[in-house]
């Protein structure tokens, strides 16, 4: 069998949270970065980055996609080999679209790839978990769709999560950043009891619209008192976009992962109106914003 020495791994974006899923549930997005392995004669490693915001990526060994590399050949008790890589990015970075998760599974699949894929496709997904630190933006990056992950005595277990097809999100990305961890810092150490029964409450609901695609569990459902609630005082304008989009026919709006981009959930009759209402209100407030309907991933890292 010839070996293989060179191979090309296309990730997608992915949005998580929805609302009351927080850190559990995440939907892989119709946007991707592009990540090519090549075996390199060099001793040392070489990592050449295009695409916008391509000047912010590391291209020495504290890159991420490096790391994920060198992670499973450690994980396979190998030296990691010279390597070429050579990253395309169609995702901007710290936008709450899973840019991270990209990296480390681009790195983890292509590494297993070159190696001869000695690992299951569970196994490289549990060590994205690691390295990650919470499933819900490399499970469906990895898997494609919509996933609910949850910890188990022996692990991980995956739900695929059906969604109905008449559901179209719109990904509202406005021009500033916004850290995981600023994001993280915002959040309480504790939750009241009726929070918590609250958003397993609506949480379920979701689950429902997701499934049937009725706006009215669409829209009760992605309601959530966990984590928005605290991170919406750190996106500009975030009010006034919710009223925008909800008022153009949105079943309602989610801080895409930890943000600042929001994700709205429509329907094909609304998405364009929702899609503009959205940008119109982010510019009144002085922010530039890349408004788009995107499709849901169903096929999740793909190589060639």
């Amino acid at each position: 069998m010839m070996k293989t020495t060179s191979v090309t791994v296309t990730v997608p974006a992915t949005t998580a949270n929805l609302g009351p899923g927080f850190d559990c549930i995440g939907v892989a997005l119709s946007l991707y970065n592009r990540l090519k392995f090549s075996l390199a004669d060099t001793t040392t490693i070489k990592i050449i980055v295009t695409g916008k915001e391509a000047s912010k990526i590391s291209t020495d060994k504290s890159n991420l996609a490096y790391q994920a590399f060198v992670k499973l050949y450690e994980h396979i008790n190998k030296n990691p080999p010279p390597v070429l890589i050579e990253i395309d990015l169609g995702i901007p970075l710290a936008r709450g679209l899973g840019s991270s998760a990209t990296a480390i599974i681009g790195g983890l699949v292509g590494a297993n790839q070159l190696a001869g894929n000695p690992l299951s496709e569970t196994e490289v997904m549990n060590l994205a978990i690691a390295m990650e630190g919470h499933p819900d933006n490399v499970v469906p990056a990895l898997l494609g769709g919509c996933r609910l992950t949850a910890s188990t005595s022996s692990g991980w277990a995956v739900c695929d999560l059906p969604l109905h097809p008449d559901i179209v999100p719109v990904v509202a990305i406005p021009d500033f950043e916004l850290s995981t961890e600023a994001a993280r810092q915002v959040l309480p150490k504790e939750f009241s009891r009726a929070d918590a029964v609250f958003n397993c409450a609506h949480f379920g609901i979701l689950l429902r619209g997701l499934e049937t695609g009725n706006g009215d569990w669409l829209k009760a459902g992605m309601q959530d008192k966990i984590h928005q609630p605290y991170r919406k005082s750190l996106i500009k304008g975030y009010e006034e976009v919710r009223l925008a989009a909800v008022n153009a026919g949105a079943y309602e709006i989610a801080i895409s992962g930890a943000g600042p981009t929001l994700l709205a959930l429509t329907n094909s009759p609304t998405t364009s109106t929702v899609a503009k209402a959205m940008a119109d209100a982010w510019k009144n407030q002085g922010i530039t914003t890349e408004v788009q309907a995107v499709k849901i991933d169903l096929r999740g890292t793909v190589c060639n």
